[in-house]
């Protein structure tokens, strides 16, 4: 696994200050969140190859671009259309950026609320933009999140077989699916399968009235709840058994650190960063062990259980 530090958290820099923090605090990509002052789908092309530059100059990859753009179910037609095209604008920038992997949101209301209308509109506009990136060879991400069509890994499956576009995956993120509790361990892993593509992480916890620095609100199941946007390890969001499940099915991919805590921002990506490093080494090393200590072969009849990434 990589980790990169997604930019959203270096919103007080410039996205030049921002590669240039990411780079001395030891990590591999940055995330760029598609708002200005990083990117946009208008930010002009000598600005992005600027950007490439530096990626180079820094040795940071961009695994993938963290996009605002969609919200198709509850749009208009002409919203969707000028959303659409957005799209198209950054799928462009994502070329000379050399970023395979893109963000769309495919919009909400919270999936408990959703009607099959809202889940056809947003299947329809994100097939368009799956053909479109397949033109790129790109991949579209939908992060599962709070507040949308897809909260948990079931609402997230329902939409990729409506889309049916095998270029459309999804970003599991255990801190949205805590705010949606919904299980977010092992069986959200093994649900999500080949689709997993690319992880969040982040803290937050429940706590009784919102209104200081890093509290917000959100709808979920159980009405209106409050929380606190916490370092990882600080929070209610325990990341272990997420991360022994990555190493078990042997996923390779990348881990962006959303980091939003009120805390000065180097600081807290700094502190989320060893957090996660050290939860990759314990983990792979138990996973290493319970692969080591396992049967070193099973009879013919023995049934067997495919990994995620199998059929």
């Amino acid at each position: 696994m990589k980790i990169a530090a997604f930019s959203g958290a270096l919103m007080e820099y410039s996205i030049q200050e921002a590669m240039k923090i990411t780079a001395n605090l030891g990590f591999d990509g940055i995330e760029i969140a598609c708002r200005e002052p990083h990117l946009s789908p208008q930010t002009s092309l000598p600005r992005v190859k600027e950007i490439r530059r530096l990626a180079d100059e820094h040795v940071l990859d961009i695994p993938a671009l963290g996009g605002y753009m969609g919200r198709f179910s509850e749009s208009s037609d002409s919203e969707c259309a000028a959303a659409y095209d957005e799209f198209l604008g950054l799928l462009e920038r994502a070329d000379y950026l050399e970023t395979d992997m893109i963000r769309i949101f495919p919009g909400g209301p919270n999936a408990f609320l959703a009607a099959d209308y809202h889940y056809e509109k947003a299947a329809h506009w994100l097939k368009k933009c799956a053909a479109e990136a397949r033109r790129h060879e790109k991949k579209i991400l939908l992060e599962i999140h709070n507040v949308s069509l897809i909260e948990t890994v079931e609402s997230s499956m329902r939409l990729l077989e409506m889309i049916g576009e095998d270029n459309v995956g999804l970003i599991h993120d255990a801190g949205n699916m805590y705010i949606s509790d919904t299980d977010f361990g092992r069986a959200s892993v093994t649900g999500l399968g080949s689709r997993l593509l690319h992880v969040h992480v982040k803290d937050e916890k429940r706590i009784p009235e919102a209104g200081g620095p890093g509290t917000f609100r959100n709808v979920t199941r159980h009405g209106e709840e409050h929380f606190l946007q916490c370092r990882l390890g600080e929070g209610e969001v325990d990341h272990r058994e997420l991360f022994e499940a990555l190493a078990e099915t042997g996923y390779g991919g990348w881990v962006t650190l959303e980091c939003f805590a009120p805390y000065p921002p180097v600081e807290q990506l700094a502190h989320d960063r060893d957090a996660v490093r050290q939860l990759i080494r314990e983990t792979a090393s138990a996973s290493a062990t319970v692969q080591t200590t396992a049967p070193a072969s099973a009879s013919p009849s023995s049934s067997s259980v495919s990994a995620p990434g199998g059929n």
